[in-house]
Formats: structure tokens, sequence, C-alpha cells
């Protein structure tokens, strides 16, 4: 029996079943009621298998039918599904975007390509709540959270964005004043400007080639907002701890540049998550390829 054969017997069979009604199911099938019996005959042969009793006055399902019917079920809403995912695809994206993102990371990141996103797409409107605290996309009734991690999000559905690289950054002026830095362990006798955390030491991580060097520095500023950091760095405070990202700006201005870039430091991801459906609303699709592809070719321009 040819898979083809199998698809349209179970087409026939489960509208049988569920309208108990040769008449009835033939109607549904836009065929004639001799072609519906014709094929539950030909498929009661090929299975060997007895599938319903046909009296004059009604139609009953055997043990067998009905196990059998119950694959057949599942097979059709498989498809029926199949065909929704098809149909959205093509969909015009429509309706509300609900979006949550890290501050920082959010909104030098994330709502640039909401902006365009939103221009591009005049039949969607974009709720965005930029926050630093954990997401639960259920219940903050979230359609996409962006984070940042170490490690793979626990959430079962994602996907990634970016890679996030820190570096240390201090204004020429400020480096100027003392002698040159030349390795990790010169550090120590400056002053940094750190992501405000519970203590004021950090012990900075550097890798090169097989070289891993963890040097511990004091900071005299801390502040849990980039801005301020950068603001302070520029201002010859001392030298920042930053995501590269953030920095660059100052950079291509000349106000900061980069101290030991020949090293490595911390690396985070960003990851894009997003519910479980059994098809993904078209709006939110396009916004999770549209976000995908800026991400991929941002970091690939500041590689």
């Amino acid at each position: 029996m040819s898979d083809r054969e199998n698809l349209q017997a179970m087409i026939v069979f489960a509208r049988v079943v569920e309208t108990l009604s040769f008449t009835e199911a033939a109607k549904l099938l836009d065929l004639s009621k001799s072609a519906v019996s014709k094929e539950i005959a030909a498929l009661e042969v090929r299975l060997g298998a007895k599938l319903l009793e046909r009296t004059t006055r009604k139609i009953a399902v055997t043990e067998v039918g009905m196990t059998w019917y119950h694959y057949c079920a599942r097979i059709l809403s498989e498809v029926k599904s199949a065909d929704l995912f098809i149909r959205q695809y093509h969909e015009e994206p429509t309706g509300s975007l609900r979006v949550v993102a890290p501050v920082t990371f959010g909104c030098q990141c994330i709502v640039p390509v909401l902006n365009q996103f939103v221009a591009s797409n005049l039949h969607v409107s974009v709720d965005l709540d930029l926050t630093d605290r954990p997401v639960n996309l259920v219940e903050d009734n979230v359609d996409i959270a962006i984070v940042i991690r170490r490690e793979l999000p626990e959430h079962p559905h994602f996907k990634p964005l970016r890679d996030i690289s820190w570096g240390l950054y201090a204004a020429p002026d400020y480096l100027a004043r003392f002698s040159p830095i030349e390795k990790p362990e010169d550090l120590p006798r400056h002053d940094f400007i750190l992501f405000r955390g519970p203590a004021h030491t950090l012990a900075l991580p550097f890798r090169r080639d097989k070289q891993k060097r963890n040097i511990e520095v004091r900071s005299r500023f801390r502040a849990n907002n980039s801005t301020a950091l950068v603001n302070s760095a520029i201002a010859q405070t001392g030298i920042a701890y930053l995501p590269d990202y953030i920095a660059q700006e100052a950079v291509k201005a000349g106000k900061l540049t980069r101290v030991l870039a020949s090293w490595e430091m911390d690396l985070y991801k960003s990851y894009i998550l997003y519910k479980q459906e059994s098809y993904t609303s078209p709006r939110v699709r396009l916004f999770i390829e549209t976000l995908q592809k800026a991400l991929w070719q941002e970091g690939k321009r500041n590689k």
C-alpha cells in the first residue's frame, strides 16, 4: 500500500467515523457516496481488518477501526498544522509585538532594529520593555525576550544573536600620563571604572594563545549605567571595563582607546527567546529573522 493511497484513505475513513454516515462524509469530501464506500472497502482489504460494521440503518466503528482512527486523526491534525504554518508564513505581519530586552543592550542594539522593523511593517505595533530583571514569557505576556548569558538559555525555544566581548578602555590623555601598559601585570597600579557589583575588587580574565591571566584590580568609580562608565573613562577617571559594543562610538570618535587589545577577555552571548507554539506568528517570525540578520552583520563589521 502506497503512502499516497494511505493518506487519501485516512481522510475518507476519518470523515466517515466522525459523521457515522457515508452520505455526510461524501458531502464533506465532495465525493459520491459510492466512491466513499469503495474507498473504505478497498482500505479494509489492504489492511486485512474490519474497520466498520455496516447495516442498512447505521454504521458502527470496530475496536481496531477506532484505534486506527486515532492514528488517522493525529496525522490529519499535523497536515492541518502544516497548512496553517504555510498560510501564516505568507501572511502580512500584523498586531502588537511585545519585546523585553536588557536596558543597555536594548537601547544600543535592539532599538535601532525595532525602528527599522516598525517602519517596514505598517500594521505592526511594538511594546518594548527595557529591564534587567528576569522575565517569564508566559507570566509577563511577552512575545520575545532578549537575554545575555555565558551558557545556553534554559528556555526550550531560543535562537542565537551575537557574541558580546569585553575589553579595557581609557582616554588617550589618561594613558599618556603613565608609562605604557604592555602586559596585564601592569594594570594594578591604575584606577578602574567598573559596573557596580558586591565588591570593589575584580579579577580581570585575560587569554592569549595558551596563556591565561587573572589580574585583580580595584575600582574607585562604580555605576550600574554604561553611559556613566563611558563618560567617566572619557573624563580620565581611570580604565573602564566594558562590553566592546558600548565603547565603539567613543573609540571611533578618538575619545577612548582599547588597552591590551591583543588579549581576549570575557565573552558573553545574546539570545532571543520566544514562546512555544505550534506555529510562530508572522510578526514574531519576521522580527526574529530581522534581528538575527542585523546583529550578525553588526558583529561581523566590528570584528
